[in-house]
């Protein structure tokens, strides 16, 4: 197996021991896996320490000899991982408390961590009003929170509780929260759902264990009077209705049957359940659209749909009989006349079955989608008083008609013409919670006192003595995405923490830390309920609620609950049955930060993969640390507070006075300025421009100090901007932004590649517009114009969009050649820079930049050509820009100097010399007390550089290695950046060895271009050029001769066509035509004839992408820059989160096992992160799992190891940019395939039928076109975005 970068660091484990655990007298035999014990390290990288005690799970724990340990116990193995499996845990313990443990006592363990006690259970038995021999232990026929509120309200009664579960629900909490819970059947007998509907099988289980009773919930049996019938034959007690009354109201048919004798009105609709479609469409036909099916055996949704028009009839009465018969094991449907906007009004009615009917009050329950409630509040806030009582009064009218026994809900719908009852459902309603917040009184507790046999007078209760306090909310948090349609969503709760406080209520069943939301079962999480004395209280407090709550792992309506109760027409309590659909507005998605679980997943990558920066000449050091800020002292010696707002600098003249008196202020200022390209060019040049924003920040305000008196910093632009989102997972407009905040009193300056922008090639003029227009809204000050071919007709846009975004205009040309020495670069004479300086000055620039790139301005030429421009221009401000390649930067910057230029670009002394620019501190002390002088101290110099030498090292692995000057610059030419970019290519092209092939080639490459000024992009040609040749074996007369059969890099046919511009001198145009051939040329300005770009279509192209409302100003011009970039950008940032925070050390090496970090999000939030543990290799999936802490709480993170294969099948994932493929919109069985490879379809036309938490969906068509490809088949298991097929799209 091949190994990845990471492996060095990774502990290796044996496997899992068994072990056996003894509970409460049962005895248990199992295999821990890295949930459930600690593993011994095998290998040397990991001490016995690996594995932090974390808490402890159980009284008592041995261990079973096993073939790894030789039949011995391993001392080594650990139980305080068992918290993994035994999530009953309220609270982790610290680690140094847990190391106490191991000699403690079980029970002085039992104490500390508060383990169930008899003595409790045993007093509120023998304190019940309702024990008794008769009635003492229930059987509760449901799962998840319903399950575990009647548990709640049983164990204050003193009742035992049973719990069944299906196979595929063992992990859900209610199992082990009641006193005893069985597996309805062996694995297979049953669907999951199935199972909860398994009635001789669970009535079995009733009469084995001995119990007196049977609570059915909601869903599932509840509604089901054959099985109520049962329960009674088998001499148990059903909590709730008798079988006939069932009969009677819950098939909802029968129900309209006794509200039109009781002289209720109903909504019309058929006469009886339907079973054809025949029938449905006579009823269509005599009634029209639209219609309502429902399900008569059930609620909550489930088997319902609208019908609006004839042709959506067909698929919808399918779909609903389905559904209905999956859900309730009954697939009969009724249809009646759909109201539009009509208000969902409950009543909560309780009965005795001896002539004693109450009611509860109302309920709101208006607020729905899929007919499913969503929110619902007590008592209707807007409802006339009138028409409460009329509905009241009826629904009490239905009850006493059929002499009602225990719990029940009658439905209605309101309209402005009146009443009309729908339904009654003789059960327990999801949303009684709000009914006992407003009652006092516990819905689950009176149905079981009703069963035991209590009357209502004997229950104290009667109707003029139910009152009702203030109002109550409850919202239905599930695992539903509401802006893919409510998909379900699956997966693992990686973080559940959730709200508290005064009238807040919480009833869950699913919802903890490491839960498995499972595709089998309804979506819901948890139930959140608050109260207050006005609606509008509870409503504030339900969402600061909302606010509180903390999922993550899989995806909820929270979200969407935030914004139903932030609705102007919610606050108003107007909302009716219809308001979600009607309302897209609540649909506009909320951006989630989650910055904790992406940032772990980051830190897990790292520890499982190794870095994988590119770039990367070696791999990062060992204990790697941040550089150590330094302390700055004035000149009397005394500490500087970097925290305080700087001093004035250049910045301030330009804000005050604008661009024209700034540049006149800087030619008049007295001394020589200095640009500081530490923050840019250097680190370019030294370190393939990996220096991350995280280490430019913390310097940042010690900068903004010591060097007050600089020119400019050089921070960004150029090839700062695509690497920072390629390589570094940054956004260049975030770096931009920050900075500024930081260092507000020094200009800051950017690269703009004229024509080009930050690119590589022409772009729109708008973009070139907008762009320079968005660089100055965020912070550049002086923006460095200039072209790679000095062609002025790019210069022209580039220094026009300057001036309309009111930036400083440096229009820059770039030296080449020698004017010292004119034979051999007849091209570049100092009467060719005159003529161009003077064509830049006639477009009214503000300060004239010379950029030497490849640093071949001797001191001498420097004189020459900086003494001629300011002869003829006194009062231009000139800018001089070199490398320091050959070793001759410093003198030639001090000849620059005296020979009148006003500033010259610098780097910090650890940053600079070889490939970057020349050393600032030696170039300041040269100058010092000079007419030259520099104003900036050599100590404010030292402490920077301290900083900086530091940095070298933690960025050692980008560093390719050049050591010492090179004077064979003067023959290659090639620029100081490229030097180490284009060495770093060779290398890992395998031309390491020909490193001086490279740099003759070079040179060769630029002599049969025509000798260019080579700057990028230009640059980029020639080196391509040059590394084609060396690995074809090709010298220039080859080149030439054979230049019309050869395939040539991209970059060097598109140079050849016109696409950077026209070269000095123009292009050898026999070469040019045996390149391009018959590809397309330009001979003018390349954007001049480009359409403007559509910022508009392009913003709703990348919301269609990365969500709605995610795009701002600035990400269309990154994507209109560097599309693909950006889009890679975008996808990391959103798995990963913004990494531009985390410290260096942390973004290059992964964590020791152990090792305890802090990441600050933000001002006043640190996370605190411990990593803990490597997980064995997962050989189907290819995955590991990384142990964390965040905060103090275990947290497991599943990280894709790419150094292997998984062995089982994975499954092609839809590519949400490609318009043909369809990803399925939710997790969920494939129940049906509607078309094959070859057929033709529609937009919208059903491909195929998932199932999910007991709804179907039908996944359509994305366009019009033929089935390429089919990529399911029958009873696949999908996640969401998995690929379904593929269609090839009409033209």
């Amino acid at each position: 197996m091949q190994q990845s970068n990471a492996d060095a660091r990774r502990p290796s484990y044996e496997l899992p021991p068994q072990v056996t655990i003894t509970i409460g007298g049962t005895t248990d035999t199992t295999t821990a896996s890295i949930e459930s014990a600690k593993m011994k390290p095998t290998g040397n990288n990991m001490s016995e320490e690996a594995f932090p005690s974390d808490g402890i799970a159980s009284i008592s724990a041995s261990v079973v000899p096993s073939r790894q340990n030789n039949g011995e116990e391993s001392p080594d193995m650990n139980f305080d991982y068992l918290k993994y499996s035994f999530r009953s845990l309220s609270r982790p313990a610290s680690h140094e408390n847990l190391a106490k443990l191991a000699g403690e006592k079980a029970e002085d363990v039992e104490r500390r961590f508060h383990m169930p006690n008899e003595e409790g259970l045993q007093h509120l038995k023998n304190t019940s009003p309702v024990v008794s021999n008769k009635f003492h232990k229930v059987l509760i026929v449901n799962r998840g929170e319903i399950a575990m509120r009647i548990m709640r309200t049983a164990h204050e009664l003193g009742l035992k509780t049973v719990a069944i579960y299906a196979y595929e629900d063992r992990l859900s909490m209610h199992r082990y929260k009641a006193d005893e819970s069985y597996q309805i059947a062996p694995e297979g007998k049953h669907t999951p759902v199935g199972a909860y509907l398994a009635q001789d099988d669970i009535i079995d289980i009733a009469v084995k264990r001995n119990c007196d009773a049977v609570h059915p919930g909601y869903g599932f049996l509840s509604e089901n009077a054959e099985f109520a019938r049962k329960v009674e034959a088998a001499g148990l007690k059903w909590v709730g209705p008798r079988p006939d009354t069932i009969d009677a109201l819950g098939d909802k048919v029968k129900a309209r049957n006794v509200a039109i004798e009781c002289g209720v009105a109903v909504v019309p609709g058929t006469d009886g359940p339907i079973d054809n479609l025949a029938d449905a469409q006579a009823f269509c036909n005599e009634h029209g659209f639209p219609v309502i099916i429902k399900a008569a055996m059930g609620g909550g949704g489930r088997g319902m749909r609208v019908v609006r028009k004839a042709e959506e009839l067909d698929s919808a009465f399918e779909r609903a009989r389905s559904e209905a018969l999956s859900a309730f094991g009954d697939g009969t449907v009724f249809i009646e006349r759909f109201l539009d906007r009509p208000k969902h009004i409950e009543v909560q009615l309780l009965g005795d079955g001896k002539d004693s009917v109450i009611h509860l009050y109302e309920r709101d329950c208006s607020v729905q989608r899929r007919h499913q409630k969503v929110i619902e509040i007590a008592p209707a806030p807007t409802l006339d008083v009138a028409v409460r009582d009329a509905i009241l009064v009826d629904a009490v009218k239905i009850a006493r008609h059929v002499n009602y026994r225990n719990a029940g809900t009658a439905e209605f719908l309101v309209d402005s013409k009146g009443h009309y009852f729908i339904e009654i459902n003789p059960r327990i309603q999801v949303e009684h919670t709000v009914t006992e917040e407003i009652t006092g009184l516990d819905l689950i507790s009176l149905q079981l006192h009703i069963a035991a046999g209590w009357s209502l007078p004997e229950l104290h209760l009667s109707q003029d003595r139910i009152t009702i306090r203030g109002f109550a909310i409850q919202c239905r948090v599930t695992t539903e995405d509401p802006s893919q349609g409510f998909q379900p969503d699956i997966g693992k709760i990686e973080v559940y923490r959730s709200p508290g406080g005064n009238g807040v209520r919480l009833d869950g069943g699913s919802g903890f830390t490491g839960s498995i939301i499972t595709p089998y079962y309804d979506s819901l999480l948890v139930k959140l309920t608050c109260s207050g004395a006005t609606f509008e209280k509870a409503r504030r407090r339900t969402l600061a609620s909302l606010v509180e709550f903390r999922i993550s792992g899989v995806k909820t309506n929270m979200w969407f609950l935030q914004r139903l109760l932030s609705n102007e027409t919610f606050i108003k309590g107007d909302c009716w049955t219809t308001f979600i659909d009607d309302t897209p507005t609540l649909f506009t998605v909320t951006k989630f930060r989650n910055r904790a679980a992406k940032l772990l997943t980051y830190l897990g990558d790292l520890v499982v993969n190794g870095c994988r920066i590119q770039g990367q000449v070696t791999q990062p050091l060992d204990n790697l640390q941040e550089p150590i800020v330094p302390t700055l002292l004035d000149s009397q010696g005394k500490v500087v507070e970097v925290t305080t707002a700087p001093p004035a600098g250049w910045r301030d003249i330009l804000l005050r006075n604008g661009p024209a008196a700034f540049a006149q202020a800087v030619r008049q200022h007295k001394g020589m300025l200095i640009m500081d390209t530490t923050w840019r060019d250097a680190h370019q040049s030294l370190l393939a421009t990996r220096l991350r924003t995280h280490d430019m920040e913390r310097i940042a305000p010690v900068t903004a100090h010591a060097l007050s008196n600089a020119f400019a910093l050089e921070m960004w632009g150029g090839a700062t901007f695509d690497v920072a989102m390629r390589f570094l997972h940054e956004d260049p407009w975030d770096r931009l932004d920050r900075l500024r905040r930081l260092v507000p009193n020094i200009p800051f300056q950017m690269l703009l590649r004229g024509a080009n922008a930050v690119g590589y090639t022409s772009y729109p003029d708008n973009v070139v517009y907008e762009f320079c227009k968005q660089a100055r809204k965020h912070g550049v000050d002086v923006f460095r114009v200039f072209d790679s071919l000095n062609y002025v007709e790019n210069l022209k846009l580039g220094i026009d969009a300057v001036r309309k975004a009111n930036g400083v205009i440096e229009a820059t040309i770039c030296y080449t050649g020698d004017v010292t020495n004119p034979s051999k670069h007849p091209k570049y004479t100092l009467e060719y820079y005159l003529d161009l300086v003077d064509e830049l000055v006639a477009l009214d620039i503000h300060i004239l930049g010379i950029k030497d790139m490849a640093g071949l301005l001797k001191p001498r030429a420097a004189r020459i050509l900086i003494g001629a421009i300011r002869s003829r221009h006194p009062d231009l401000p000139i800018h001089v820009h070199t490398h320091d390649t050959a070793g001759a930067g410093v003198a030639s910057m001090i000849a620059c100097a005296e020979a009148g230029a006003d500033i010259v670009d610098l780097a910090i002394d650890s940053m600079s010399g070889v490939t970057s620019q020349p050393c600032m501190g030696a170039f300041v002390a040269a100058l010092e007390d000079t007419e030259h002088d520099t104003g900036i101290s050599t100590e404010a110099i030292e402490a920077l550089n301290s900083y900086w030498e530091q940095t070298r090292l933690l960025y050692a692995c980008f560093d390719p290695g050049v050591k010492a000057s090179d004077t064979s610059v003067y023959q290659h030419e090639m620029p100081g950046g490229q030097y180490t970019n284009l060495l770093f290519q060779a290398q890992s092209l395998g031309l390491g060895s020909r490193w001086n092939d490279v740099k003759f080639a070079y040179a060769e490459a630029n002599r049969i271009c025509g000798d260019l000024v080579k700057v990028t992009p230009s640059s980029k040609v020639v080196g391509d050029f040059a590394q084609f040749m060396v690995s074809n074996h090709l010298s220039g007369e080859e080149v030439i001769e054979r230049a019309s059969t050869l395939s040539f890099p991209k970059s060097v046919v598109e140079f050849f066509q016109g696409y950077l511009g026209q070269p000095v001198g123009g292009f050898p145009e026999e070469l040019r035509n045996a390149i391009i051939r018959d590809a397309p040329r330009i001979d003018g300005r390349p954007g001049a004839t480009l359409e403007p770009l559509d910022f508009d279509k392009l913003r709703r192209d990348l919301e269609d992408k990365w969500g709605p409302g995610s795009v701002r100003d600035v990400d269309l011009l990154s994507a209109a820059l560097y599309p693909a970039v950006f889009d890679e950008f975008q996808a990391q940032r959103q798995k990963y989160g913004n990494l531009s925070l985390i410290p260096t050390p942390l973004f290059l090496s992964p964590l020791e096992v152990n090792q305890e970090i802090q990441v600050q999000l933000e001002v006043g939030k640190t996370l605190i992160v411990r990593f803990i543990a490597l997980g064995p290799l997962h050989k189907d999936t290819a995955r590991r799992d990384v142990y964390f802490e965040l905060n103090g709480e275990p947290r497991i993170v599943s990280v894709e190891d790419t150094s292997v294969q998984p062995e089982a099948k994975v499954r092609t994932r839809a590519d949400p940019t490609k318009k043909n493929q369809l990803g399925a919109p939710m997790s969920g069985a494939v129940v049906e395939i509607k078309v094959a490879v070859g057929d033709k379809v529609k937009a919208g036309q059903a491909i195929c039928v998932l199932s999910a938490m007991k709804m179907e969906t039908v996944v359509g068509a994305p366009a019009d076109g033929t089935v390429e490809t089919l990529d399911v088949e029958m009873n696949d298991s999908l996640s969401a975005g998995d690929l379904i097929c593929s269609i090839s799209v009409d033209k």
